[in-house]
């Protein structure tokens, strides 16, 4: 019997205790953390008290510490489960493998989801979906499901006539079915709604992919065992790398990624366990309970906050785990493939689109019954995009206050300041130091990105092109933050894919902001402070050179030199994977890496129709 005034938690299952007791020490490590981190800025700021406009600067650097704080915890535990644990993926997801050698009993539904898009492109990638999954001798129990919010005529012809030669070429081996909304209420969540209602009933599971998505057959059998196995399964998410590409901005940003993928996504996974992310695309959908539970509420109000929920995959994940399923992420590399924007202003008007997204979470906060973690991953969904306001205030409050008052209003203690400087930079950068190590101590993750010092190389450099470009994201998102409450919105289009080279006068028109705020940054610093100088580098430098930074990272040319260049280049450039190779990328073929397609797919046989697809 459990003491007086103690809770009995006997009843809790072992795995249910062991991941509270996880989530309780994270919290302890993220608020001392912070705490420290505040006070470190206090210190900074207490030569001559502490004055109400460092005050406001301080709650401004309050909201910028949750994101950068947890993913130094992610990183830290994620290494520390490469390094120390057996099986980390097995530590973090205990989910039951299954069986892949079995044909499984469940009927899947693949459903792309497109809008405007480059109609052969996305032909390209479904033909080797499912001709890959015809070469596993598995096909029969999917259908593919084109669900088109196209609404352009000319593109909605051309789609109609390319999936009707793909259901044509595939009849034998899975249905393909296209269906285009004339009406689009709900975005791409509605357009999966539309699916449930009409066809969902069919099929027990669903994989939702993008236009630029591609999973080889052995990672979608995986899932679907690994679901079939574990029936309180609702999302299982996979670890989503980029894509080879011939884009140079492209390549440095996707290693960068690849740098603190996994060792963010394994410390994330040790906390959130059952209450994983699910990002949108690349995960396998228990149906029944997602069709049930996750209906989108219509925000109320006015304005770009209220209506349709953009920002959809976080939302159904707190929805279908307040069901009772799990939503659980595999933090391990697959062939799960999306292609990442080939320029810096496509980069923004994603990161626009998401900011939109997340901040309506704020008028969802009080959804009843939400579970904890739950809440406080929309929470920190929020925080996400306000912590890049928060900053620009922060930097810019300083300013003014050394400018006007001098050091009656603002004084910075040299010592306790560079030390929180260096502290955040440390934190900022720990989920990329975390894999270069895991990669340089680890010989197969050594030869398969090139050896250690192509590694370290394209680390320092990836390093080097994300500091200059996170202040530019920064102004970019604080502008439209601030644009929210006047009613500027970012639109519904179809993504620019291609790796084209910018305009000039475009990218003047879009990135005076961060050109203006980086060269007043400059100016203040050489006429107030100019000792200070070298500090404001990383935080003036990139947005001075944003449009320089843009025009030099597109394009073809570009692309040619980064590639020649040898650095950046994933494991699926060294040794591609056979189930990319049918793609015909662009960056292969820049390897001079060619594709002989079998005699015993029916895809192959039919390879000169390709170009059919999209005519």
């Amino acid at each position: 019997m459990a003491s007086e005034g103690m809770t009995d938690t006997s009843h809790v299952p072992v795995d249910a205790r062991r991941l509270s007791r996880r989530r309780m020490i994270f919290l302890a490590l993220v608020v001392a953390t912070m705490a420290a981190m505040v006070a470190m800025l206090v210190l900074s700021f207490a030569g001559n008290g502490v004055s109400a406009g460092e005050g406001v600067m301080i709650a401004c650097f309050l909201f910028t510490l949750p994101w950068t704080v947890i993913g130094f915890w992610n990183a830290v535990i994620g290494l520390a489960l490469m390094r120390l644990s057996r099986d980390p993926v097995r530590t973090v997801c205990p989910v039951e493998p299954g069986d892949t050698r079995e044909q499984s009993p469940a009927s899947v539904a693949i459903l792309s989801c497109i809008r405007n898009e480059d109609v052969s492109q996305v032909g390209a990638y479904l033909d080797a979906t499912i001709a890959d999954l015809a070469r596993s001798g598995r096909a029969s129990g999917f259908s593919l499901y084109v669900l088109s919010d196209t609404n352009s005529a000319d593109i909605a012809r051309e789609e109609e006539a390319a999936f009707e030669r793909l259901a044509a070429r595939w009849r034998d081996v899975m249905p393909v079915h296209y269906r285009r909304r004339a009406d689009n209420p709900g975005f791409k969540a509605g357009n999966i709604r539309d699916f449930l209602e009409h066809w969902g009933a069919r099929h027990d599971y669903m994989l939702v992919l993008d236009a630029d998505s591609f999973m080889s057959s052995a990672t979608i059998l995986d899932l679907v065992a690994k679901m079939d196995a574990n029936p309180r399964l609702g999302i299982l998410q996979t670890l989503v790398v980029g894509m080879p590409t011939v884009s140079a901005f492209a390549r440095v940003f996707q290693f960068g990624m690849r740098l603190g993928m996994r060792s963010y996504t394994l410390g994330s996974a040790w906390w959130q366990g059952d209450c994983g992310p699910y990002w949108g695309h690349n995960a396998l959908i228990r149906i029944a309970p997602f069709a049930g539970a996750c209906h989108l509420p219509l925000l109320p109000g006015k304005g770009p906050l209220a209506g349709h929920v953009l920002s959809h995959d976080q939302v159904e994940a707190v929805l279908i785990r307040r069901a009772g399923y799990e939503v659980r992420v595999i933090p391990v590399e697959t062939r799960s493939f999306e292609e990442n924007p080939p320029n810096l202003l496509e980069f923004i008007r994603r990161e626009l689109r998401w900011c939109q997204g997340n901040l309506q979470y704020l008028k969802l906060l009080d959804l009843p019954g939400l579970l904890p973690v739950s809440r406080i991953q929309l929470v920190l969904a929020i925080l996400m995009f306000v912590s890049a306001p928060a900053w620009i205030a922060f930097m810019t409050l300083g300013a003014l206050l050394v400018l006007v008052g001098g050091e009656e209003m603002i004084r910075f203690e040299p010592g306790p300041g560079l030390a929180l400087f260096a502290t955040i930079l440390t934190m900022i950068f720990a989920p990329k130091i975390a894999s270069v190590v895991d990669m340089l101590v680890d010989p197969g993750l050594r030869r398969a990105f090139g050896g250690a010092p192509r590694i370290v190389a394209s680390a320092v450099s990836e390093v080097v092109f994300a500091a200059l470009m996170a202040p530019m994201i920064a102004v970019a998102v604080t502008l439209f933050v601030a644009g929210l409450p006047f009613g500027k919105a970012i639109g519904w289009g179809a993504p620019i894919r291609d790796n084209r080279a910018l305009p000039l006068l475009l990218c003047a028109a879009k990135l005076w902001p961060q050109t203006l705020f980086g060269l007043a940054g400059f100016a203040w610093g050489f006429a107030v402070t100019p000792g200070a100088i070298w500090p404001l580098l990383p935080v003036v430098l990139g947005p001075a050179l944003a449009i320089p930074f843009a025009l030099a990272t597109s394009g073809p040319r570009a692309g040619r030199l980064a590639l020649a260049s040898g650095l950046w280049r994933l494991p699926e450039e060294s040794t591609p994977p056979e189930c990319l190779l049918p793609l015909h990328l662009p960056a292969h073929a820049s390897l001079g890496i060619t594709f002989t397609p079998p005699a015993d797919v029916p895809s192959a046989r039919m390879e000169a129709e390709m170009g059919k697809v999209g005519a």
